[in-house]
């Protein structure tokens, strides 16, 4: 087989792992509204889901990226996969609010902790490093036909039953179902053996996690992560907008989430093909791209609830299209940093506990807004918030920028 060939099935292979395996966590991003009546549950209550798997994930993620820097990540992958796949049989059997918070808990040890930091530092070491916005842009293209894949399976399983809270089981049991298959394929599929280090002065020690720790680059790359994490993963909120202030039906909001949520992840190849050969740097495009976002999500506030339908649906798909051509090439600044590879699971680690921080609070804040405040008055809140965050995130991409630009540090072996 050909080194192109096994390098795009390899990336091929994790993409079907990291779709399937995500589906349960971000279940609410597809299934927002039937979630919460299966479960019997608030608007806040859903979002604490979220916050607990969070928690789960900010302690596990240093000592699961120092593991992948010693670990062949194709084992560590499948069983991942495996144990979600039973965490799913497992939630769809009671739907019961209690169960659901140790199920949010256990989902972060097998989706956050090895598996997390192993996905990304494969995807890196599968490619070269002048082609680092392509590899992480045809990764997610390739996650995007699995969630697209395992979202719409789902759907059509929902909507085959009688009732939201019938159909929505059905939905965790055929998620479950599809992310054991990733499994099996990743166990076939993923073969490199450049994903191993060979020499010993490749390999990862304890003693260098101080010295990843003292540099100020993977700092303010989390922070840019942070940014742009939060506002990729909240544009979920415009699924219940449309239900609730647009008076689309769950069944037509879901399949617009599919869309937005899974189907643009078509586009991250688009936006690692930006980030290379256009902007030459993924922290240029980062900063121009989240400008944009910023000032659409801004400009909701200039429609309210006067927009019709179709165009907040359009509307909705734009900045979701956006997103995800941002949200793909994110993680390939570690690249662009000058970040050994050596370190890329444990650099990984530290910037993901900065980065995916928004869902530790971010559904919980804007929930208890829609509880207190209703949709009118806090749908505006929300996406004035998020529109912040996407510009905050676009200036400290310039900072990262002139950063390197002056000082020209970079974050090489030892």
């Amino acid at each position: 087989m050909s080194p192109t060939l096994r390098k795009y099935l390899s990336l091929f292979a994790l993409g079907l792992a990291g779709g399937a395996s995500y589906f349960l966590p971000y279940i609410k991003y597809s299934f927002y509204d039937a979630q919460i009546a299966a479960m019997g549950i608030t608007h806040a209550q859903s979002g604490l889901l979220l916050t607990v798997y969070t928690i789960g994930n900010i302690i596990l993620y240093i000592p699961g990226g120092i593991l992948a820097d010693k670990l062949h990540p194709r084992w560590t992958i499948v069983i991942s996969c495996a144990v979600t796949g039973l965490l799913s049989f497992l939630y769809a059997m009671t739907m019961s609010y209690t169960l659901g918070i140790i199920i949010w808990l256990l989902l972060s040890f097998s989706t956050a902790f090895v598996f997390w930091s192993a996905l990304m530092k494969a995807i890196r070491m599968v490619g070269e490093e002048k082609e680092q916005g392509l590899m992480y842009g045809f990764y997610y293209a390739c996650n995007g036909l699995s969630g697209a894949a395992t979202a719409a399976i789902a759907l059509a399983v929902f909507n085959s039953r009688g009732n939201d809270i019938d159909g929505f089981k059905a939905a965790v049991n055929a998620g479950g179902v599809i992310v054991i298959v990733a499994a099996v394929l990743v166990a076939i599929l993923l073969r490199d053996g450049k994903l191993t280090a060979s020499a010993e002065e490749d390999k990862f020690h304890f003693s260098d996690l101080g010295y990843i720790l003292r540099k100020p680059v993977i700092w303010i790359i989390s922070i840019v992560i942070f940014c742009g994490y939060g506002v990729y993963s909240c544009s979920s909120y415009f699924t219940p907008y449309l239900s609730e202030v647009c008076g689309l039906n769950t069944s037509e909001t879901a399949l617009v989430a599919v869309f937005r949520s899974y189907g643009f992840l078509l586009l991250a190849p688009v936006g690692g093909l930006i980030a290379d050969k256009l902007f030459k740097n993924t922290a240029k495009w980062l900063a121009f791209i989240l400008t944009v976002i910023g000032i659409l999500f801004l400009g909701m506030l200039l429609f309210g609830q006067s927009a019709n339908a179709s165009f907040s649906i359009f509307y909705s798909l734009l900045i979701g299209a956006l997103c995800m051509m941002m949200y793909g090439t994110i993680f390939s600044m570690m690249s662009g940093a000058g970040i050994a590879r050596k370190f890329t699971g444990t650099a990984i680690g530290i910037a993901s506990i900065v980065g995916y921080l928004p869902d530790s609070f971010y559904s919980a804040m804007f929930g208890t807004w829609l509880d207190r405040y209703g949709g009118a008055t806090g749908y505006p809140m929300i996406f004035s918030f998020l529109g912040v965050t996407a510009i905050l995130g676009a200036i400290l991409a310039v900072v990262v920028l002139k950063l390197n630009k002056r000082s020209g540090e970079k974050l090489e072996e030892v």
